[in-house]
């Protein structure tokens, strides 16, 4: 069974009730809504189509609502494209009509780049394919000089390198967007170019006046981002983070992103958050029907350094070919997690438990690499500890046994979790037992003489109340 989580961006190309469900046959484990783009409206009919779809497949889907954040953006050209040479001098002028760019100077959506730049600065356009060096500031105008040949066309991104813009992580738009996330019921909110923990905190408690519980997702996407202690904060004070590798290779350098990653995945699981890789993982599927062996390995390598979900982004939005893409991703995913590199932890090792339930989770799995156990039942109200446990490296899989539908939703992000949503709770413990060994046994996952271990707690349904861990054996367990 594939413990690595698939992310999948909705868009044109999965707008059919059919192609929905294809993707969600195909393996997907979340849905991306991208605020970016499109109408709340539209938001809210992908959200009912995936649902529909994972409903008559017989899975759980969580949905992620993915904020724009600030528009770090040039503006438009009035014949929508310009070519640039090497040597040029080039205008970014934050008084000039969002419209009216030509050959020699362009508009900017970010008109706060005046106050956060200086001459020797270096401009990134386009995810660095158009790159300029500042020569001066002169009031709303940022001189440059044209350091790469290259089309430059309308809104392209912009980075400085090395970071330390100083635009605010939640927009106007984010905070309307939040009300709409709130309103569709997403269960994971991504926050984009979040500077610090404090950004975080101001969207969980937008989230929470909106009277939404969704989880939050930290895009790490800027420099600063990644430099201690704030990497620990931000992380933190989210409840996972997504390895966002387009603008981060700009502002830190494409050669410092493999390092950076298997860094900011450690980091996550150290500190028991969830971990997205994400970014052109497979991009050349947007057109071909199979990818390149360089993409081949760069998700094979997320899996090896332990990432929880990979994600889709135009492969799937827009692209060709989307249910073929989440099926060779999955397989691709499937093959990794046979190295036993991805099966060896010493996760907390040394490490002292504040909790009761965050203790049962971490003996359970030691026990369960130490045992030759098949299959762990954790019976959950909110899912956490299935997350503790995921946090433990293993080939053995587990199931989140729940009848809260918000946790079962958000445990299908965290790897190797599978959620399990009962509707008729049991507060018997030895029933609970039962009806738990012989559902893995319906599922074919353990047999007669297998070892299981079952977690729970003494109130059934309360919680954060898990404090039994029983081990059992199939065959044997009638008794509870």
């Amino acid at each position: 069974m594939r413990r690595t989580k698939i992310v999948a961006t909705l868009g044109p190309a999965t707008d059919t009730p059919e192609t929905i469900e294809a993707i969600v046959r195909a393996g997907v484990d979340v849905v991306r809504l991208n605020f970016s783009h499109g109408e709340p409206e539209d938001h809210l009919k992908r959200a009912e189509m995936i649902r529909d779809a994972a409903k008559r497949a017989g899975r759980t889907v969580g949905i992620l609502g993915d904020l724009q954040g600030p528009k770090l953006r040039i503006a438009r050209f009035v014949d929508s494209k310009i070519y640039l040479k090497r040597g040029d001098s080039f205008i970014l002028d934050a008084a000039l009509d969002s419209k009216a760019g030509t050959q020699e100077r362009v508009g900017l959506g970010y008109k706060e780049l005046i106050y956060d730049v200086t001459s020797g600065d270096e401009l990134w356009l386009d995810d660095g394919r158009m790159v300029l060096l500042v020569k001066e500031v002169k009031g709303k105008e940022i001189y440059t000089e044209v350091l790469t040949d290259g089309p430059l066309s309308n809104n392209k991104g912009l980075n400085r390198r090395g970071g330390g813009l100083s635009a605010a992580a939640l927009t106007d738009k984010d905070k309307e967007d939040i009300k709409t996330a709130a309103m569709i019921g997403v269960d994971f909110v991504a926050v984009s170019f979040p500077r610090s923990a404090a950004d975080m905190m101001e969207a969980r408690e937008l989230l929470r006046a909106a009277r939404s519980n969704a989880a939050l997702v930290a895009k790490i996407e800027r420099a600063e981002a990644v430099e201690q202690p704030d990497l620990d904060d931000i992380i933190i004070a989210s409840d996972a983070i997504m390895v966002a590798r387009g603008d981060l290779g700009v502002e830190i350098g494409d050669a410092k992103l493999p390092l950076t990653q298997k860094n900011l995945i450690s980091r996550a699981r150290a500190l028991n958050r969830a971990v997205i890789t994400a970014t052109q993982m497979m991009e050349t599927m947007i057109e071909n029907p199979i990818p390149t062996r360089a993409e081949v390995f760069d998700v094979a390598n997320a899996v090896f350094d332990g990432t929880d979900a990979v994600m889709l982004s135009g492969e799937t939005a827009t692209g060709k070919h989307p249910a073929k893409v989440v099926a060779t991703m999955a397989n691709i995913c499937e093959e990794a997690e046979q190295s036993m590199q991805v099966r060896i932890s010493g996760h907390r090792m040394d490490d002292q438990f504040g909790r009761v339930d965050e203790a049962i989770a971490m003996a359970t799995m030691y026990i369960a690499n130490h045992m030759n156990v098949r299959a762990i039942a954790a019976l959950t109200e909110s899912g956490s500890t299935a997350l503790w446990m995921s946090r433990i490296s293993s080939g053995i899989p587990i199931y989140a046994i729940t009848t809260n539908e918000r946790a079962a939703r958000r445990v299908s992000l965290y790897r190797g979790v599978y959620p399990v949503l009962t509707r008729e709770p049991v507060t018997d413990p030895k029933i609970a037992n039962r009806q738990s060994v012989d559902f893995l046994v319906e599922q074919g996952v353990v047999d007669n003489g297998d070892a299981v271990i079952v977690t729970k707690g003494d109130l059934m349904g309360a919680q954060g109340g898990t404090n039994q861990l029983k081990i059992l054996r199939v065959g044997e367990h009638e008794n509870g």
